[in-house]
């Protein structure tokens, strides 16, 4: 199943640079069956993302650009902090709990710096200075290479300091929210920390603005039917209100003030 996954991204990618796959030429890449790369291009068209065409496909939804962590820190700064204050109210006392690199996870922090004995892993540098100096806070880090664009740690060492840990909630960021897709993210990498952190975690809530559904970035992390919670702001469409409850996932709307 990995190795499909990965492959399927690859394809993907190959999609967004050149606009259009051969199955000739993922047959020779992969070194697979033609019945197998069809497969593949007939999921990533379930997907809204392709069109398959005679011999083989052409993108038709075109991942959006990363922005750095400080472009993000400016965009919707007072709807993500309202966000993060709803995610605060779901740590308790005793809770050990992962919060992903991110922007809007980062508002998440900022509210946990009055909460009392609380255990946070956390792959974010700004993550990490945020609850540095909180007095009840015990903080961890995952360890791992810094990816300066998001002040992210990712890697094999990364995912392998999750493995001796069992988490009460996992709090994750993300670029995209497709029904279809479930959760994606820019860097291969971070998707696949990611995917060990939903591992290693009883809960999965994600926090996310509603500009980020409909989108697909490259990089899946997870499906849809393994989140528990969703916490976004009021903007959120009805489609994707009603398909998300129709998923079981409970969703959050993180109010304006009056």
């Amino acid at each position: 199943m990995r190795n499909t996954r990965q492959r399927r991204q690859q394809i993907l990618q190959t999609l967004v640079e050149h606009g259009n796959v051969q199955v000739s030429e993922l047959v020779a890449r992969f070194a697979v069956s033609a019945v197998t790369i069809r497969a593949d291009l007939t999921h990533i068209e379930s997907q809204g993302l392709a069109t398959r065409t005679h011999g083989g496909a052409t993108l038709v939804r075109t991942p959006p650009q990363e922005q750095d962590i400080h472009e993000k820190d400016a965009l919707n700064l007072p709807m993500k902090d309202r966000i993060g204050i709803e995610a605060a109210k779901l740590v308790k006392a005793g809770d050990n709990i992962i919060i992903d690199s991110g922007s809007t996870t980062m508002t998440l922090a900022r509210h946990l710096r009055g909460h009392r004995d609380v255990t946070v892993m956390t792959n974010g540098l700004n993550i990490a200075w945020e609850l540095a100096n909180a007095p009840g806070v015990e903080l961890l880090l995952t360890g791992g290479l810094l990816r300066k664009q998001s002040l992210s740690l990712h890697g094999s060492q990364a995912e392998a300091s999750l493995n001796t840990y069992s988490f009460d909630t996992l709090f994750l960021g993300v670029d995209g929210l497709d029904l279809q897709f479930g959760l994606t993210t820019h860097h291969e990498a971070e998707a696949s920390l990611n995917h060990r952190m939903v591992e290693r975690a009883r809960r999965i809530v994600v926090l996310t603005d509603a500009s980020k559904f409909g989108r697909v970035s490259l990089h899946r992390i997870a499906r849809l039917d393994q989140v528990h919670t969703i916490i976004t702001d009021g903007s959120i469409e009805p489609e994707y209100l009603e398909g998300l409850q129709r998923l079981g996932v409970e969703v959050i709307i993180a109010e304006s003030p009056p």
